[in-house]
Formats: structure tokens, sequence, C-alpha cells
């Protein structure tokens, strides 16, 4: 998604936009894991995503960056190293991943835009 900020281009890719009103699907993923993995079962909540926009365009560096925009956990209750020993065997992981940790590292976005998102399905859906 590119962003204009001033005269520079900055970009965010934001993961599989999800509405609250979607959260209630959510437990039944857990059967059907596969139909997830195309994205390492990563989801953005709608507000959350808003909100990184907003940082996006605020962001006034010189320069090109791109920035991950994803929860901070994934769609599934399962652990994510379980998920992708089963589904991605042999991966190695950089860095270490807690629980069910999104794979998709928005560290850039939590140091660079002073972002973090404030919306889990697990707040609204039960597992």
């Amino acid at each position: 998604m590119p962003l204009e900020s001033g005269s520079e281009d900055d970009r965010a890719a934001l993961s599989n936009v999800i509405d609250p009103s979607e959260y209630t699907n959510f437990p039944s993923f857990e059967d059907h894991p596969a139909s997830r993995k195309w994205n390492l079962w990563s989801y953005i909540d709608a507000r959350d995503g808003a909100q990184a926009v907003v940082r996006a365009l605020g962001y006034d560096k010189p320069g090109f960056d791109h920035f991950v925009i994803a929860n901070a956990d994934t769609v599934m209750s399962r652990p994510s190293t379980e998920l992708m020993a089963e589904f991605f065997p042999g991966t190695e992981f950089r860095t270490p991943v807690d629980g069910t940790q999104s794979l998709c590292s928005i560290d850039k976005a939590r140091r660079l835009l002073g972002w973090e998102p404030q919306h889990s399905w697990r707040d609204h859906a039960s597992a």
C-alpha cells in the first residue's frame, strides 16, 4: 500500500485486514490451519491498521521505508512454532517466537512509528 508522505514514498504492508465482526469466525480456523498458512496465520484488526496508516503518514524521515503491519498474535490458538514445524518443516528461526506470536515481524513499525496493535481477536471470540 503506497503512502504519500511529503515528497517521499513510504509503504505499509497490511496483512489480512479484519473487521471485528469477523472475529467470531476465528475459532473455526483451528480445524483447518492449512487454509490460513498463506500469510503465516497473520491478520490485522481494521482499527489497528488505520492507526498504523495514520502513523506512517506522519513519519517524516527522508528516504524509503517499508513497514509490515500485522497483529502481535496469529489467528490460531496453537503455538506459532508448532504450526511452522507442521507446515514449513526445517524453517530456521532467527529470533525467538513465543506462544502465538505473529510470524510477521512488526518490530520496525513499533520502533520507528511508535505503533502497537491494540486489538486482538482473543478479546472478542473464544479460541
